[in-house]
């Protein structure tokens, strides 16, 4: 069998690992919070092998997973991929900046030898031919893929809810959502079950969920990583990026995800400038400091009227206000009725226009595989094997008859191009380095509410500026929430921008370092020796009444 780790292709032998000492199982090396810089101490130092590393997050996911529901499967190779790793640690010809670094996949990422089913019982059996580029990328780093996580299904919405992996569950809050529709992989990495967790972002579907639980993330610019080898839904709206419990490993995941340069299968990455090609971001988070930088705040996207739910995220920003102004940052009110982020999403989404359409192309592209599985759009639906909310009954439909060829499309993009025209002359009249606010307006909502509200998102997503989110801080906590509910700020930056926006971040996460883990994971699992990676099984049974499955 061949496996391939980084830009190297090595046939297995049979050399087991698993019959290293004790310690080649990482009880050594406690995981929890772990970091990239970390577990590459720990395997220089033979404190652990990449074995044990592995062989520890898939303890943490055998003993938490249960509680949050958040990953679909693991990778049936991911410790032969980890033996092959800790072979060439030991004849000292391996590198990579995500050396046994174990990464998730949301469940629209495509990878060689995995289903790729957007969390969607009718996808159930599409199995692509190689790996998204976003993947092959991460492998060359060295990454170790552990596995796919739960998302809201097919990235429609915020709730992640779906009918292959069933409702996921906040950590922090079990009567909560995680966000969405990364969900799966925002909830996994702030439980500690990986180190890296990918996502795509439409509206708000990275920054959600990294909002609720407590992350760091990125929106990128459009163009600046391909998108191909994802289930689409928006040519115009669509980005990958990622998620860390720290912004050095989001550095380094932007920096490994942004190396696939120009992908003619995506050909916004022909924008890319020359000067942002190969860019190493982790240089970025250093020097400079927060004095003398202008940041907008735009009161829109406020909630101002008091109430459980939107008061403490009203509070957190208040805070963290009050407190880039005393490090010397000039905080300029923004207060343009353009940015009304539910009026700008009811007018400007272009969603129902592209879905049909990408999904038709990704269902019968050159990398499509497996059988039986639906061939287009109008087959999934038509199916019954789906989850739909009843808030996206009408968006779904829409999409049956929408394309990008009603006129009334036309209206929308052009209504776009003013919409970002207004946002650089934000920048331009402020003299602004960048623009902040809270990802969502209210807490993140309840399991079994109608959509997840209140979410700010849509600004980036239509005109393509990049943004970072960074942990503000904390609702109150209560019985259901020990340590409170999570709550991110947004900072978004012109086109091209991620190292100055992840800089600031740096200074804003060292100013007020909020960042915590979910108080039920926050111990150990007893690490155990695995002959074979076990097989998970997603809990279908938790999703709530009031999404029918099937139904339009």
């Amino acid at each position: 069998m061949k496996l391939t780790i980084g830009a190297l292709t090595q046939t297995q032998t049979c050399i087991s690992i698993a019959q290293s000492p004790v310690w080649a199982h990482g009880e050594a090396f406690d995981i929890r919070e772990a970091t990239i810089d970390s577990i590459h101490a720990a395997l220089f130092t033979r404190i652990t092998t990449c074995r044990g590393i592995v062989s520890s997050f898939i303890s943490r996911v055998e003993q938490f997973n249960p509680i949050i529901n958040a990953i679909i499967t693991l990778n049936p190779q991911a410790l032969d991929i980890a033996d092959q790793i800790d072979l060439q640690l030991t004849a000292g010809n391996t590198t990579g900046a995500l050396l046994c670094i174990p990464v998730l996949l949301k469940d629209n990422y495509d990878a060689a030898g995995m289903n790729t089913t957007g969390s969607c019982r009718g996808l159930v059996n599409n199995r692509p031919i190689s790996d998204a580029p976003a993947v092959k990328v991460f492998k060359d780093a060295g990454a170790i893929i552990l596995g796919k996580a739960n998302l809201h299904e097919l990235a429609l919405e915020g709730i992640s809810v779906s009918s292959l992996g069933g409702q996921t569950v906040n950590p922090y809050d079990l009567t909560r959502t995680p966000g969405g529709s990364s969900g799966g992989s925002g909830a996994a990495i702030a439980a500690n079950l990986a180190v890296l967790g990918t996502g795509t972002d439409t509206v708000n579907s990275l920054r959600s969920p990294a909002s609720a639980n407590s992350l760091f993330s990125f929106r990128p610019t459009r163009g600046l990583i391909s998108r191909a080898g994802v289930i689409p839904i928006s040519y115009t709206q669509d980005t990958l990026g990622a998620m860390a419990r720290n912004l050095n490993d989001l550095a380094v995941a932007l920096t490994v995800m942004s190396s696939i340069g120009y992908d003619p299968r995506d050909n916004t990455t022909a924008a890319i400038p020359p000067g942002v090609q190969c860019k190493d971001y982790s240089a970025s988070l250093y020097s400079s400091s927060l004095k003398g930088l202008r940041l907008g705040l735009l009161d829109g996207f406020f909630n101002h009227t008091s109430s459980a739910e939107t008061t403490p995220v009203n509070d957190v920003m208040d805070n963290i206000i009050s407190q880039l102004a005393e490090a010397g940052a000039v905080i300029v009110s923004v207060k343009e009725t353009v940015y009304n982020a539910p009026a700008i999403a009811a007018t400007l989404d272009v969603q129902r226009y592209e879905y049909r359409e990408l999904l038709d192309e990704y269902l019968n592209g050159p990398n499509a595989g497996g059988t039986p599985r639906p061939k287009s759009f109008n087959e999934l639906y038509k199916s019954g094997d789906f989850l739909v909310l009843p808030s996206q009954y009408e968006y779904v439909k829409t999409s049956f008859v929408s394309s990008t060829s009603n006129s009334s499309y036309f209206t929308v993009q052009r209504g776009i191009q003013n919409l970002t025209q207004a946002l650089q002359a934000t920048f331009l009249t402020n003299n602004l380095d960048a623009i902040i606010y809270p990802e969502q307006k209210n807490l993140v909502v309840k399991i079994g509410s109608p959509s997840q509200s209140g979410r700010n998102g849509i600004l980036a997503a239509l005109t393509g500026h990049p943004v970072v989110v960074v942990p503000a801080g904390f609702s109150p906590p209560s019985n259901d929430a020990p340590i409170g509910v999570p709550i991110g700020m947004e900072i978004l930056g012109r086109p091209w921008s991620e190292g100055l926006l992840l800089n600031i971040a740096k200074h804003i996460s060292e100013l007020v370092p909020a960042r915590r883990m979910p108080p039920f994971a926050n111990q150990t699992a007893k690490t155990k020796s695995y002959s074979s990676v076990p097989v998970i099984r997603p809990n279908t049974k938790n999703i709530p009444a009031a999404y029918p499955h099937g139904v339009l």
